[in-house]
């Protein structure tokens, strides 16, 4: 429709539809009036018909007018097409009705002037619609009214003939319509033809700017005829060829050109970028036949490229270094190693723009840290790559140490931060002065030109490119320095992004070992042997733990922080020593787990709450915590998200215990965490892992299981063992993960390592569990520490049947050491049923006690309490070890230390 043909068409069939729709509304209004006026007519007629009719007097004196009057209303209702014929009384009463029970009903209606003797037509909106009604009186002979004849009738019920009508209406419209539609279709086709389908505007702006286009191009355009003669020449066209100025009409071959170009222009071949001489012009020549889009003939185009020539080198090898920058930003930066990045920039620029490229780096940028921004001579620079270079060039080699000498062009160029270009090397004296034999023979070689680069990025210089070029190869002009400024660039950035990578790892390796166990502790009731490997990727927040607890039992914990970096490694910092917190309370193991949920939920609202770009970061971690006991072999175990354990018992069978599932740290959301008590055979391995050994890309969560119950199955193995089989079938390189891996062989303490008396809650019964106790160590060979332990257990015993509350259990374990029988610890345990925690602290001078934990505290190794769930355990331990017994004035003098001389 935007073309001049389709205008003229909309606008044909604009027109003939207005006069339609013109003509149908004048139709159809004018049925609208002639329905009204055939509904007045036909009920006023039908009413002085009926009113008029013989026998309606005599019927309405008779004693019963309805009997004698309504059969004859019903016949004339339906013989004149109307809804109803009524006639009334001048009371009111109803005499005929279409709707029998109507009858006899008073009707009070706007008769009053058919009642005077005056007929009369109304129309009305009634519940059926919009009606008309007219209204006759009944006349006596005497010229009296006696009665009234009403008769009404919908004006849709007279609508109905009329609408019968439309359809011949609305077709004729229509044809009508379809007819000028055609008739102008056919106008408008012929014109489009005419007009190629342009519109208004866009043939005026053909035509104005026809010659102004064709002048102004700066090709030269010919029109050829199909007879070979010149049709049109365009300003351009007439200069490149020396055209006079009028040769529209004459033939091509009349027109002074050379022969092979007159032959080409008349005939019909078409051509493309075709070289032909006009004078002292190269003319590439395009050629396009006009068939079968027009008529025959032909449309040429001219183009000077006699300055073009010239350029064409220079154009392709801008062409092939813009090339080789769009392949290193391919292949420089692959990898976050400083080392690596410099040999891909080696790579790229051998040998499409240097014969020989090295890098040299200071030693601070290799180390991953900052390079000093101080504009101070840098005279020392490691070489860290190199290509093209070969045995038989006497450089210097890679990873040596170059002292360059002030005056050299790379001294030069890492102190003014600029490029330095030595286009003839035999000439360079700063370069000569570094080491004139070496020069000499690099001369010999057949090396002639160098161009240093400096490698900058964030404003620091870091190292320089050496780019040298051989026999074969131009020296280094002006306009090589732009493109190796580029490609420098571009590496100097990847090589700085991978020095801050460098120094980020280190800082997070530096953190994350200081804050994992550098080494296991001591205890009894375990055999422990640990792997740890962080991930391809950098550090990660895994983590593992053995923790002696009271009463020889031992903690086993491992955890995984979700993520890597130093946020990841303080995150796992700040979660292992909470675990060391809680652990050292007692606190049982699903308790602890719930403590270290609200931890992780307080440090997730701690770093999100200030952040006011909405990044803030949400710690996700898991844990698992398990707690064994060698005087019972029973292991207590919760884990938060985390896998659960494999055992392997001492037949080499393996099973993963189903767990209690509970959330991740951070997700609890105040939910109670379960636990699994378990009962494991002495001898049986624990191993405890994090997700990293089961779970990579190339498997499922239960391939990974079976994996590892594969590497775990087999013949009784060392813990040590154990975490070599496992490392060996379960990874086969490096892993994306962080892996830690934490295997415990169980031990159990046996009877005649335990001691176990009831005590009467009365004070007499100290000494015979005081006796007991010595007869018992005296046994064990351990007569030397009798007088500690009488004294330690006679303090907790007594204390527990002062404040307590029964039952009270003592209970005395032994545990032996690798170190010989008299090695190893002394522990004391008094149980009862009082949940109250005693507490040391310092008597008064007129205090009778309240010394009693003090000297405890004073001979035992440590001390403390734990609780059960009937009550609570006093405990102390007494190492074993270089033990010194105390003499007993030596136990006066540590009770008076407690008092000052004022106090005496």
């Amino acid at each position: 429709m935007r073309s001049l043909a389709g205008q003229v068409f909309l606008l044909q069939l604009v027109v003939v539809a207005l006069l339609v729709g013109a003509a149908l509304s004048v139709l159809v209004v004018q049925a609208q009036r002639d329905i009204m006026a055939d509904a007045r007519t036909r009920t006023l007629a039908t009413a002085q018909t009926f009113a008029n009719s013989p026998g309606i007097v005599a019927a309405l004196h008779s004693a019963h007018p309805t009997k004698a009057l309504q059969p004859h209303a019903q016949a004339a209702r339906k013989a004149a097409g109307v809804d109803a014929i009524i006639v009334y009384g001048l009371n009111g009463i109803t005499l005929t009705h279409s709707d029998p029970h109507q009858v006899g009903k008073r009707v009070i209606g706007p008769y009053a002037q058919a009642a005077s003797g005056k007929p009369f037509t109304s129309t009305f909106q009634g519940t059926l619609g919009l009606s008309v009604v007219s209204a006759v009186p009944v006349k006596d002979p005497d010229g009296s009214v006696i009665g009234i004849v009403s008769v009404p009738v919908t004006v849709e019920k007279v609508q109905h003939r009329v609408n019968r009508q439309l359809p011949v209406l609305f077709g004729g419209a229509a044809t009508a319509l379809a007819v000028a539609a055609g008739g102008s279709a056919l106008v408008s086709r012929r014109l489009r033809r005419q007009t190629h389908g342009l519109g208004p505007v866009e043939m005026t702006r053909m035509y104005e700017h026809h010659d102004a286009v064709l002048h102004a191009v700066r090709e030269g355009v010919l029109i050829v005829g199909g007879d070979g003669r010149l049709l049109l020449a365009n300003d351009e066209a007439r200069r490149l060829l020396g055209l006079p100025a009028e040769v529209e009409g004459r033939r091509v071959t009349d027109l002074g050109l050379a022969e092979n170009l007159a032959a080409m222009l008349a005939s019909d071949r078409p051509a493309t970028d075709q070289v032909y001489r006009a004078g002292d012009r190269l003319l590439a020549l395009n050629k396009r036949l006009t068939a079968p889009h027009g008529p025959g003939g032909s449309v040429v185009t001219l183009r000077d490229t006699t300055e073009l020539e010239a350029l064409t080198g220079r154009a392709e090898v801008a062409r092939e270094r813009l090339k080789s920058l769009y392949d290193a930003g391919l292949r420089i930066g692959t990898t976050l190693d400083v080392k690596r990045t410099a040999e891909e920039l080696t790579e790229v620029a051998v040998p499409r723009f240097a014969d020989i490229v090295t890098v040299e780096l200071l030693d601070p940028v290799l180390r991953g840290e900052e390079a000093s921004a101080a504009t101070v001579p840098i005279t020392e620079l490691r070489r860290i790559a190199a290509s093209g270079l070969d045995a038989g060039r006497p450089l210097y080699s890679v990873g040596e140490l170059i002292r360059f000498v002030p005056a050299h062009p790379v001294s030069t160029a890492m102190t003014e931060g600029r490029p330095v270009r030595a286009g003839d090397l035999s000439v360079c004296e700063g370069w000569l002065a570094q080491h004139p034999e070496r020069a000499r023979r690099i001369l010999d070689q057949g090396i002639h030109s160098l161009l240093v680069v400096p490698l900058r990025a964030r404003g620091v210089v870091l190292g320089a490119v050496d780019f040298w070029r051989a026999d074969g190869s131009p020296p280094f002009e002006d306009d090589d320095v732009s493109f190796a400024e580029e490609l420098t660039a571009r590496a100097a950035l990847c090589i700085d992004n991978a020095r801050r990578y460098t120094r980020e790892h280190a800082m997070a390796a530096t953190l994350q070992h200081s804050l994992l166990p550098r080494a296991l502790p001591e205890q009894s009731a375990l055999d422990v042997a640990y792997r740890y490997l962080p991930a391809r990727s950098g550090v990660g927040g895994d983590w593992f733990d053995v923790i002696p607890l009271s009463g020889t039992r031992v903690a086993l914990v491992v955890g995984d922080v979700v993520g890597h970096g130093l946020h990841a490694a303080a995150t796992m910092g700040r979660l292992r020593t909470a675990v060391h917190n809680f652990s050292s309370l007692d606190l049982p193991v699903e308790e602890l787990l719930v403590r270290l949920d609200e931890l992780v939920a307080q440090i997730d609202t701690e770093e999100i709450a200030p952040a006011e770009d909405g990044q803030g970061t949400i710690t996700g971690a898991t844990c698992q915590y398990a707690v064994y006991d060698p005087t019972s072999g029973q292991l207590a175990l919760a884990t938060a998200g985390h896998p659960g354990p494999a055992i392997v018992r001492p037949d080499g069978t393996v099973d993963f215990p189903q767990l209690p599932v509970s959330p991740p740290l951070g997700l609890g959301a105040g939910l109670p965490v379960e636990t699994a008590e378990l009962s494991v055979p002495e001898g049986s391995r624990l191993v405890l892992f994090t997700d990293g050994l089961i779970e990579d890309r190339s498997r499922d969560l239960d391939a990974g299981l079976e994996s590892l119950r594969e590497a775990l199955s087999g013949p009784e193995r060392t813990p040590e063992a154990t975490c070599a089989a496992v490392m060996e079938a379960m990874l086969s390189d490096r892993p994306r993960d962080d892996i830690a891996l934490l295997v415990a062989r169980t031990c159990r303490l046996g009877t005649a390592q335990m001691a176990e008396w009831d005590v009467p809650r009365d004070p007499a019964a100290v000494a015979p569990v005081r006796s007991a106790c010595a007869r018992r160590l005296t046994e064990w060979g351990l007569e030397h520490v009798v007088f500690t332990a009488e004294l330690i257990l006679s303090e907790l015993i007594t204390n527990a049947i002062r404040y307590a509350a029964e039952p009270i259990t003592v209970r005395l374990l032994r545990t032996a050491s690798s170190d010989g029988p008299a090695a190893g610890t002394l522990i004391f345990e008094v149980c009862d049923g009082s949940s109250t925690s005693p507490r040391l602290r310092r008597a008064k001078a007129t205090d009778e006690g309240g010394r009693g934990l003090f000297l405890v505290a004073q001979f035992a190794q440590r001390w403390g309490t734990r609780y059960t769930p009937t009550g609570k355990v006093i405990w102390a331990e007494q190492s074993l070890r270089d033990v010194a017994t105390p003499e007993a004035e030596g136990l006066g003098d540590v009770l008076l230390d407690q008092w000052d001389d004022t106090a005496l």
